[in-house]
């Protein structure tokens, strides 16, 4: 029986592939895991048919190619649903529909947050940063976990600060949700000190904005996250903005508050979400490991 030229059909995909509204990144990754699947077929004995065309064959060649990937390339389950991810989108384009292979179940891990010795190599660069924009931004996103763009949309008037509380306004969060957030002694004064330097270099400007650059305008969130990002270098680390995020609603979390006044202070409207903050972390796996040395 004469077979679907693959390599033909992949020079077809490959041509498709370039005129989807995909990432660069995804066109690169699908078309890498789509050259693999074409040469395996190459080798493979074939089971049903035509593997390109006959459903049967292509499922029995799809979850060959997955045991291929797992137990001759030696890729990580992420690697492979990735892969399989191709695969579907190169059937989309043969027109012959889904594969029916079953995903490779992933292990729950909380979101990426600064340990403690990280956390605390952070703030000193912190302390250290002769800006104290600058530091207001940073020592703001460790102590509520606002999300970068929220910082970025804060007002002046968006700040209640008194001797011994304060809160922030979140007019506009995601899903266009208003919430707001206490303010610790942290956040209070280093927010204090910016606001008075604030005034200082607007001087009865009209500009709104909480955070400015030097000439007066809003910055941006892509400015914000650079200055974190500057921050962090200072302190030998490479992390974002959201990694601030994570940091603080992972410490509330494992300090003992409740979920769902943390789904409160983050703004998720799922306490699924929440929860995973209370996930182990590969540090906790390796920890527990560690404790069951025994003296023998």
């Amino acid at each position: 029986m004469a077979l679907t030229d693959p390599v033909e059909q992949l020079a077809g995909y490959e041509r498709w592939l370039e005129t989807q509204p995909l990432a660069v990144s995804t066109r690169r990754a699908y078309r890498g895991h789509a050259r693999r699947f074409v040469e395996f077929l190459a080798s493979w004995p074939g089971e049903g048919g035509d593997p390109l065309t006959d459903a049967h064959a292509r499922d029995y060649a799809v979850r060959d190619f997955k045991s291929h990937l797992k137990t001759v390339r030696r890729a990580k389950p992420a690697s492979v649903n990735l892969a399989l991810a191709a695969i579907d989108h190169f059937y989309r384009y043969l027109g012959a529909g889904r594969p029916d292979v079953r995903r490779e179940e992933l292990a729950q891990a909380a979101p990426r947050a600064l340990s403690s010795e990280q956390l605390q190599r952070f703030m000193r660069a912190v302390e250290r940063c002769e800006s104290l924009r600058d530091r207001a931004i940073a020592v703001l996103l460790v102590n509520t976990g606002l999300r970068i763009g929220e910082c970025a949309a804060l007002d002046v008037d968006d700040i209640a600060v008194s001797a011994r509380k304060g809160r922030v306004v979140v007019r506009e969060g995601k899903g266009d949700a208003y919430r707001e957030v206490a303010l610790n002694a942290e956040a209070r004064d280093a927010l204090d000190v910016w606001t008075a330097a604030r005034r200082k270099q607007m001087d009865g400007g009209a500009e709104r904005a909480l955070f400015v650059s030097r000439k007066g305008a809003r910055l941006s969130t892509r400015a914000l996250d650079l200055v974190i990002r500057a921050l962090a270098r200072e302190a030998d680390l490479a992390l974002s903005a959201h990694t601030l995020r994570h940091t603080c609603l992972t410490r509330l979390v494992r300090d003992g508050a409740d979920v769902v006044l943390v789904a409160e202070i983050a703004g998720h409207r799922r306490l699924e979400t929440t929860r995973r903050y209370s996930l182990p972390s590969q540090a906790d796996r390796q920890a527990a490991m560690e404790r069951l040395k025994l003296e023998y």
